[in-house]
């Protein structure tokens, strides 16, 4: 079991730019994490998954990497870094990278000579292509609007880039991309790093000739997917990376992989498989788009929801791990997408961490989760910063003459900024995140919602995360237990158990604000249960088999039967 602690870890993530500043330059920084770790160790959690500090020109906020072995200026020092995780390891804390090795930035080494010359030894480094017809080599769409093409007058010919034009896909067919990645990975975990989140893992594999997408737009690009998601030789490369890295340390990696299926998870995460621990998947993170993609509102059922994860609860048991998470650096605040960030945000914030923790898989509570931070609406487009956003922006209002309104609209519901306003510490100035200008402005709603004050009250999304981690902790059958989905057409009650011999566990969240009754399924038998935890009070005598559930309550029962 030592190669698979992390089965039963708990994962923090920091997205240092907005976590904590040190230095008054309203940036975070590495010695503003040191000086939170305390704070880390208090709530509990295993592991810290740390996005990109490495040497970058910033344009995706550091997944746009110059120099793998170096630390951001902005963020500290490579001291700086060894102190981190020498003080990390000394609290019984864990540290997971980024690890971005689907795309460089434009700035780093291999693509300057890269783009030098055509018979450059970097040449092949990238993806280089001769224009067609007066046009982009193909009808690629990037991630980030507009052609996944850039001509470069230099050598004539234009360069892949799925995102950013400054981020410049890498060519994994070539061998020596591979052996200079692995080379980079062994210089960090040989420091003591105890694993890697892999960056769009499932794109370094193209298929060869780079064909056309079908359906492409009214500006003649079209979604080029079928050709570089879950490619050709993705799991080749993650054999071999595993053969020649992974397996010589004890650590745990998850796979960011947009567009997989249970079936494909299977295959880059199967006990059986020797690739990477889990994957990240997206599929629950689509219940609220439309056929237009993430910009496509569209109103949320619970069924849908209830169905994709519980497919992936019960497709992955026993043969491969899951990832749990509803929130991260790349989407919007989960109190405000699937809660209520007004009168319930208390109540519900808990209640999506119950519905969530409580499944098998690792969680992964992204920074200010715990404390039920929110979504931000900025009124004008001058106040964000990402790149994504800013895109977004150009092409919908400046370019396509839509109206402004709706798209900031779309933008407050989805955009990526809403994740990435600094953390919230208390009521001072700055929400105490800096005493300088932030880099990106706080939530407006920080002296109500801030860790000072959460920490103070013993009724606290945080002090709730807390006991819901010691649960996990203290009942190893949360880990291995068989989830099972109950009242899978009720359209406001997510319920399921968890099941392990003659234990089992009942989990009833109510996702909305009306007041449903529960009744347990009459094929669900036992002789004793105990309500562990709840989110309202309840008396001692309320009975299990049947209740009314009160606005965003969720209620774990642990049952016991007899042999």
């Amino acid at each position: 079991m030592m190669q698979d602690w992390w089965k039963s870890a708990v994962v923090y993530q920091i997205y240092p730019r907005s976590f904590m500043d040190s230095d008054g330059d309203g940036i975070g920084d590495l010695r503003g994490i040191i000086g939170k770790l305390d704070y880390l160790q208090d709530l509990g959690i295993d592991v810290v998954w740390l996005s990109p500090v490495y040497d970058s020109p910033n344009d995706d906020n550091g997944y746009d990497i110059r120099d793998y072995r170096t630390i951001m200026e902005q963020f500290g020092t490579m001291e700086d870094f060894e102190q981190l995780l020498t003080q990390m390891h000394s609290r019984g804390l864990k540290l997971v990278m980024d690890l971005v090795v689907n795309h460089t930035s434009d700035e780093h080494p291999w693509f300057v000579q890269s783009r030098s010359s055509q018979d450059n030894p970097y040449r092949n480094y990238y993806f280089w292509r001769a224009g067609k017809n007066g046009h982009e080599p193909n009808n690629w769409l990037s991630y980030f609007s507009g052609s996944a093409w850039e001509y470069d007058s230099t050598t004539g010919e234009y360069y892949l880039h799925l995102f950013s034009r400054k981020q410049p896909d890498l060519n994994w067919d070539n061998p020596s991309v591979r052996q200079d990645v692995y080379d980079l990975m062994r210089f960090w975990l040989d420091k003591g790093i105890d694993g890697f989140r892999m960056d769009v893992i499932n794109h370094i594999s193209k298929v060869p000739g780079l064909p056309d997408g079908s359906h492409p737009n009214e500006r003649g690009y079209a979604w080029g997917g079928d050709f570089f998601v879950n490619g050709p030789r993705v799991h080749e490369y993650l054999q071999e990376m595993n053969r020649q890295v992974l397996s010589h340390y004890n650590i745990m990696t998850v796979g960011e992989t947009g567009g997989v299926s249970p079936a494909d998870a299977r295959l880059y995460a199967g006990f059986d498989r020797q690739e990477l621990s889990m994957v990240f998947q997206f599929e629950h993170m689509g219940v609220d788009s439309g056929s237009g993609g993430k910009w496509d509102i569209k109103p949320w059922k619970l069924t849908d929801l209830k169905q994709v994860l519980s497919r992936w609860q019960q497709e992955l048991h026993g043969v491969a791990w899951n990832s749990l998470y509803f929130g991260n650096h790349d989407q919007p605040r989960p109190v405000s997408r699937f809660g209520d960030d007004g009168a319930y945000r208390v109540e519900s914030a808990k209640m999506l961490a119950t519905c969530l923790m409580l499944q098998q898989g690792t969680p992964y509570i992204y920074q200010g989760e715990e404390i039920g931070m929110t979504n931000v609406a900025f009124p004008s487009i001058e106040d964000y910063r990402d790149v994504e956003i800013l895109n977004f922006w150009r092409e919908r209002v400046e370019q396509g003459g839509e109206d402004p309104e709706q798209v900031l609209h779309a933008i407050h519901v989805k955009g990526r900024d809403n994740a990435r306003t600094p953390m919230q510490w208390s009521a001072d100035d700055n929400a105490g995140f800096t005493t300088g200008k932030p880099w990106l402005e706080v939530n407006p709603n920080y002296r109500e919602v801030n860790v000072a004050k959460a920490v103070a009250d013993a009724n606290s999304v945080y002090h709730y995360y807390q006991e819901l981690i010691r649960l996990r902790r203290q009942y190893s059958s949360l880990v291995d237990a068989r989830y099972d989905l109950i009242l899978p057409d009720h359209e406001e009650i997510y319920a399921y158990t968890r099941s392990q011999a003659m234990e089992q566990w009942l989990v009833v969240c109510n996702f909305f604000a009306g007041q449903p009754e529960f009744i347990l399924p009459a094929g669900i038998s036992y002789e004793i249960s105990e309500l562990v935890l709840s989110n309202y009070p309840v008396t001692e005598s309320a009975a299990v088999n049947q209740f009314t559930l009160r606005p965003y309550e969720c209620r774990v029962y642990r049952m016991m039967r007899q042999a």
